[in-house]
């Protein structure tokens, strides 16, 4: 597991931040929490979330991917991942609007998201 960057409250307040407002300049601190809580949640190599232009992480138990594109890929707008990843928009909703771009049979969050994290709400 790699080493966490973003402290909890530091990512908490982030997050707060983001939901009080759209445009919030803590929405880089905020996706980048929510990918290394999805990173710890969900471990593993198999597939590749992306979430231009602010980070991207490997997660989900099964084959390790080490060169090239990886087969199995998740990319979205940062304040989609956010929405996702808090709860308030489902992954078949997400994916039924294509607010998701997926690639690969393993490229699903469905079974980790929400992320189940406490204090934001």
């Amino acid at each position: 597991m790699a080493r966490r960057k973003i402290q909890h409250q530091e990512g908490i307040r982030a997050i707060r931040s983001c939901l009080e407002d759209p445009d919030s300049a803590d929405l880089a601190t905020a996706v980048r929490y929510l990918l290394e809580e999805l990173a710890e949640a969900a471990a593993g190599n198999t597939v590749e979330v992306r979430v231009p232009p602010y980070g991207a992480t490997q997660c989900i138990a099964g084959p390790r991917h080490t060169r090239g594109t990886p087969p199995n890929v998740v990319e979205m707008s940062p304040e989609n991942w956010l929405n996702l990843a808090i709860g308030r928009i489902s992954w078949m909703e997400a994916v039924e609007r294509n607010l998701v771009s997926s690639s690969g049979v393993r490229a699903s969050l469905e079974e980790v998201l929400p992320l189940g994290i406490k204090g934001i709400h």
